[in-house]
C-alpha cells in the first residue's frame, strides 16, 4: 500500500489544536510538508515544533481569522506565490455556536456559510491550478456526521454542514476527472478540548457530575470510548495518500459507530 507523501504539500486549516494539529502531524510523518493554517501564530509555531522532518519537510505556519473571508484569501494568494503550489488541502474550522434553527438569527447562518462554505470554497480555487498541473489532488474537508443525521441544538451547523456536504460532492463529481478527489471526514465524540468543553457545558444543564456525563456518551458508542485525535487524524492522512486514488466524494464517519444510519 502506497502511503508516501514524500514531495507533497499540504495545507492544513484550524491546525492549531485538536482534530487540525492531529491530521497535520499524521500528513507530516507520511512524508508531506505541511503549512499550518489558523489565526494563532504562538500555537502553530508551536504545532510545528512537534511535525516530522526526517524526510526533508519543509513546514510553515500561516496566520489569518477565518472570520475574514478575503483575509484568508490574501493570505493563501500570497503564501502560494511565496513558496509554490499544494497538492493536499484539509479545510477545517471551527463549527457555528449551538442552538436551535428556529430560533437562530439570519446573520448566524451567514457568518457560518462565510466561515466554512466560502473559505472551503476559495482555498479550493486557490489550490486548484496546482493540483491540476500536478496531476494529483486531494481535498478533505472535516465537517459532522450531522450530514447524515441532523444533530439537536445545532441548528445552524447541521444546516451550513449540510451545504459543505453537497458542494464537496458536485466538486468530487467536477474535479475526478484531473485525478483530484473530493472527500469529507466526519468526526464523533474525540478527546479534544471542544468535547471537554460540551461535556462541561452538558453536565451543568442537567445537574450531574462530568465524569456522570462523559460515561453516558460513552453509552452512546458502540466501541464504548471516545476517539483520540490521532485515530482521526490517520484517516485524513490515508485519504490524502496514493493509496485512496479512487475514493472519492464520500462522507467517511470516524464515530466509533455511532452515528445511526448507514
Amino acid at each position: 500500500m502506497n502511503l508516501d507523501l514524500t514531495g507533497k504539500r499540504a495545507l492544513v486549516c484550524g491546525s492549531s489544536q485538536g482534530l487540525g494539529k492531529a491530521s497535520a502531524i499524521e500528513l507530516a510523518q507520511l512524508g508531506a510538508s505541511v503549512t499550518l493554517f489558523s489565526r494563532n501564530a504562538e500555537k502553530l509555531q508551536s504545532v510545528m515544533r512537534e511535525l516530522d522532518t526526517s524526510k526533508g519537510q519543509q513546514h510553515h505556519v500561516l496566520v489569518a481569522d477565518f472570520t475574514n473571508p478575503q483575509e484568508v484569501q490574501s493570505a493563501i494568494a500570497q503564501h502560494i506565490a511565496e513558496t509554490g503550489d499544494f497538492e493536499i488541502l484539509v479545510n477545517n474550522t471551527g463549527g457555528p455556536p449551538p442552538g436551535p434553527a428556529n430560533s437562530a438569527d439570519a446573520q448566524e447562518f451567514i457568518d457560518g456559510f462565510n466561515l466554512h462554505l466560502v473559505n472551503n470554497h476559495n482555498l479550493v480555487q486557490a489550490l486548484l491550478p496546482g493540483m491540476k498541473a500536478a496531476g494529483y489532488g486531494r481535498v478533505i474537508n472535516v465537517i459532522s456526521t450531522s450530514v447524515k443525521a441532523p444533530l439537536n441544538g445545532l441548528g445552524v451547523s447541521n444546516t451550513v454542514r449540510g451545504a459543505v456536504a453537497n458542494w464537496a460532492k458536485t466538486l468530487a463529481n467536477e474535479l475526478g476527472q484531473f485525478n483530484i478527489t473530493v472527500n469529507n471526514v466526519l468526526p464523533g465524540a474525540t478527546n479534544t478540548v471542544r468535547l471537554e468543553a460540551i461535556i462541561t457545558n452538558k453536565a451543568k444543564k442537567a445537574g450531574v457530575s462530568e465524569a456522570d456525563m462523559a460515561e453516558k456518551e460513552k453509552s452512546t458508542i458502540p466501541m464504548g470510548r471516545f476517539g483520540e485525535a490521532h485515530e482521526f487524524g490517520a484517516a485524513v492522512a490515508f485519504l490524502a495518500s496514493p493509496a485512496a486514488s479512487y475514493i472519492n466524494g464520500v462522507n467517511l464517519p470516524v464515530d466509533g459507530g455511532r452515528t445511526g444510519c448507514l
